[in-house]
């Protein structure tokens, strides 16, 4: 073979190479693409008057006080997905959580630690016995948490009569304590729920990386009859899993209650798709075993940039709806490419 026909061969390999690596770049931080792609598409089409709305400091503040409900449940649906499940709870201990948070302290005259105890723990039983029926009993978690739905919608209108409970605050009887408020304000002009919401990501993204919890998880959802063999308590980590989750749901739904000054039984609704969303548009496997917490903030952030964007172009809801529905399935379709 002649030099000249070995240095072309060479080249075209290299040239392969190159395409290669730059696909598999492209695959592997396609969040992070879409987000970037998503970001530049709002600021071009959001112009009015020669004013670029999307990049406006308030419009921002707002984007990023938008999505922390969502992503900190989306946080905990990425830990039950890694296990290979799913929570369609969520939403409603939302409804509920915000619920009894605001009766507690607008009816009971309990304090802001106080309440802030109980939803916790109703969210962590909730969880719980999302965990516990669908492993011990061997039912899938679709099932026991589509039910778990319906059971705490069920308490959230029986606990509220099927109406709202408005939040007032002052430190008369019958008033909720100033402090509860803190949630709804801004700090250094950043919302204090997407300050809770960066917390609760870095916190989780260490847990799985770095500690061996989160190394049960990530085997359990790549092969569960193998971690069980191997000697990891299967069982245990899943209801953690769920407890997990159903705590956040319940910090989402204070944070929520704060945010609108009430809390109804109502509130809630699709939050848990919106939540799986984030997690498969973030690049966590619906089959477990691959995915993580940044990735699913990144998947917050697309949704909230895009909702905030169809909102400024005045779009119509019901089209908002199909666009994410489109958005959702190309995520998922190539998530199964990669």
């Amino acid at each position: 073979m002649s030099l000249q026909k070995l240095n072309n061969k060479n080249l075209e390999k290299d040239i392969r190479w190159n395409r290669k690596t730059s696909f598999q770049v492209i695959k592997r931080f396609q969040s992070v693409f879409g987000l970037v792609a998503i970001v530049l598409l709002a600021t071009v089409l959001c112009v009015r008057d020669g004013e670029y709305l999307f990049l406006n400091p308030s419009n921002l503040a707002n984007v990023i006080r938008s999505i922390s409900e969502n992503g900190i449940i989306a946080v905990g649906m990425t830990l039950v997905i890694l296990v290979a499940g799913i929570d369609l709870s969520v939403g409603a201990i939302l409804g509920l959580t915000a619920t009894v948070a605001a009766d507690l302290m607008m009816h009971k005259d309990l304090g802001t630690l106080s309440t802030v105890l109980i939803v916790m723990i109703i969210g962590a039983l909730i969880g719980m016995f999302n965990g516990a029926i669908s492993t011990k009993l061997s039912i899938q978690s679709f099932i026991v948490t589509l039910a778990a739905m319906s059971i705490a919608r069920g308490i959230a209108r029986f606990w509220s009569g099927g109406i709202g409970i408005p939040i007032s605050y002052g430190k008369e009887a019958n008033l909720a304590p100033v402090a509860y408020s803190v949630l709804s304000e801004r700090v250094w002009g950043i919302p204090v729920p997407a300050i809770c919401f960066v917390m609760i990501s870095v916190l989780f993204t260490v847990l799985l990386r770095y500690t061996r919890f989160g190394r049960y998880v990530y085997a359990i959802g790549g092969n569960p009859t193998a971690s069980r063999l191997s000697g990891i308590r299967v069982d245990r980590v899943k209801i953690a899993v769920f407890t997990i989750c159903g705590v956040l749901s319940a910090v989402a739904g204070l944070i929520h209650a704060a945010q609108l000054n009430q809390g109804s039984p109502n509130d809630g609704i699709g939050y848990e798709l919106n939540a799986i969303a984030a997690v498969a548009i973030g690049g966590t496997s619906l089959s477990g075993g691959i995915g993580t917490i940044p990735g699913t903030v990144i998947g917050a952030l697309i949704l909230g940039v895009l909702d905030n964007m169809l909102g400024l172009l005045n779009v119509n809801n019901n089209l908002q709806m199909v666009v994410k529905g489109l958005i959702i399935i190309a995520a998922v379709v190539l998530q199964r490419k990669k």
